[in-house]
């Protein structure tokens, strides 16, 4: 029951962000409708300590899963690597900084300021982030993720 109370908390705060903080968008008339190929950048300079988890393991029939808050530091000229989000949904808010996303659903880059967030989910979702403001940024991503992935999957360092 506690887990639900907090998983509920956490969902209502998402559920309060404003809309308007979605400011760093792909403009409309440069969003692709099928995802290009996009470069296969590296990770560098990047710490993602874990805040918090929850464990939803049997809520709502979803199995093993944990929701899953990190503080992502990028360093000046770091990179978050391409990864996808075919099937890991995710929210990033960027706390500090500004900061560049690359998206395969994106023709041109797209610039994330300071309370900005974006969502991060759906097939061919893929895109990697650089640092180019001269200074550190930091992200705070959220992210549904399996039991197992710290184990199995390299993607658990991935934000």
């Amino acid at each position: 029951m506690q887990v639900s109370m907090r998983f509920a908390v956490f969902a209502a705060a998402l559920a309060a962000y404003p809309l308007t903080a979605l400011a760093g968008s792909c403009p409309k008339d440069q969003e692709l409708k099928t995802p290009r190929q996009i470069e296969n950048a590296p990770d560098v300079g990047v710490e993602r300590p874990i805040l918090h988890e929850v464990d939803l393991t049997g809520w709502r029939n979803m199995g093993n899963f944990k929701l899953r808050m990190r503080r992502l530091t990028v360093a000046k000229d770091g990179i978050i690597p391409t990864h996808d989000h075919d099937d890991r949904p995710s929210i990033v808010l960027v706390q500090t900084g500004e900061i560049i996303e690359h998206s395969a659903f994106c023709a041109v880059p797209i610039l994330h300021k300071a309370g900005d967030s974006t969502p991060e989910f759906g097939k061919g979702h893929k895109h990697w982030w650089e640092n180019k403001s001269g200074a550190p940024v930091v992200l705070i991503s959220t992210d549904v993720v399996h039991f197992d992935t710290e184990k199995n999957d390299p993607m658990h360092e991935m934000p």
